[in-house]
């Protein structure tokens, strides 16, 4: 079983995942390659492949596990955290460990193999956020989890180990150190002015523009103040609330068009990058979180992280967010 064990001098936890060990010669970096589709198990037909599904949007009412859906959310074949179990925390000496308690799902974004996000319709990509809501809302029930992390790797560079779209969903029984940075940044915030430090940030940024990548009635498209990458974008909902899943729908079809106009200007100006996204939301035990903000992060793959950024943990991103704001409004779709 996977378990996490507590850095005792950072406080920081590490997943160590025995289900997905690795001797010393399977870290050898192969040349990445695309899976046909006839060998992949994410494609329509090929449901033997993959764990039975957790979840599933068919049109006609096919049986689950079967031909004929839209969009399949499956347990993670190699997955990271193990949902059967006790937590059992205790201390080993002056260390804390538990069991790595979790659930590790992949939402497979469509059944056609030649498809990425960027090139799905707006409707589809709605599908793809409504699955990450509805679960969201299921794994929340359980009184283990705490934080539910729902991200994507595009591209061999991002971390993606299939080229077929797809997402993943962690539920985790702790929120991760970053989450605690991020919700104790915009607490303080809060305290000092009785408001969001995100709402603050909008408000700015549209009335400058000169970081405004793009904006619809619900949602902006913006290259942040102080981007750790190059072309780094947040998604911010103009109305506020603190939680992803406890959006208004009309939220979920602005924020897929909003994706869908971003994604279409980072291929047409970048040529097509890896990219990784996140979607950040409030724990679950933040039962008010009134100072937080949800939103989408993505981040391109352009630069490599190095020695100075792990020991410093500056990033050096060569781009300005001004420049990058330019470059992808002028990249119209």
């Amino acid at each position: 079983m996977p378990e996490l064990r507590k850095d005792p001098i950072t406080g920081r936890w590490v997943i160590i995942s025995t289900d997905r060990q690795k001797r010393p010669n399977d870290f050898r970096v192969e040349p990445s390659t695309v899976i046909a589709g006839d060998y992949c198990p994410f494609c329509t037909g090929h449901e033997d492949m993959t764990p039975p599904e957790v979840l599933a949007f068919r049109q006609n009412g096919q049986a689950p596990n079967s031909p004929g859906w839209d969009l399949r959310v499956v347990p993670n074949k190699f997955p990271a955290l193990q949902v059967e179990g006790n937590l059992d925390r205790e201390g080993e000496g002056m260390f804390d460990r538990m069991n790595g308690i979790g659930a590790h799902e992949v939402v497979i974004e469509s059944p056609d193999h030649s498809k990425m996000l960027a090139t799905m319709s707006a409707m589809e990509i709605e599908r793809v956020l409504w699955a990450f809501r509805e679960r969201i809302l299921d794994l929340k029930k359980d009184t283990r989890f705490r934080y539910v992390l729902v991200f994507k790797n595009h591209g061999a560079s991002a971390g993606a180990t299939l080229a077929h779209s797809h997402s993943q969903l962690i539920a985790l029984p702790i929120v991760p150190d970053f989450v605690r940075e991020e919700i104790e940044g915009a607490r303080r915030h809060f305290e000092q002015k009785e408001r969001c430090v995100f709402c603050d940030i909008i408000r700015q940024e549209i009335a400058s523009g000169r970081r405004v990548i793009h904006e619809n009635a619900d949602i902006v498209a913006l290259a942040p103040y102080a981007p750790r990458f190059p072309f780094e974008t947040w998604l911010l909902p103009k109305s506020h609330g603190s939680r992803f899943e406890e959006a208004p729908r009309q939220a979920y079809e602005s924020l897929a068009r909003m994706l869908k106009s971003v994604l279409q200007r980072m291929n047409r100006a970048l040529e097509n990058p890896s990219y990784n996204l996140v979607i950040h939301s409030a724990p679950f035990s933040d039962t008010r979180a009134e100072y937080y903000h949800w939103h989408v992060e993505l981040m391109p793959k352009l630069t490599r992280t190095a020695g100075f950024e792990w020991g410093t943990g500056f990033y050096i991103n060569p781009t300005s967010p001004e420049e990058a704001a330019q470059v992808l409004r002028a990249a119209k779709v």
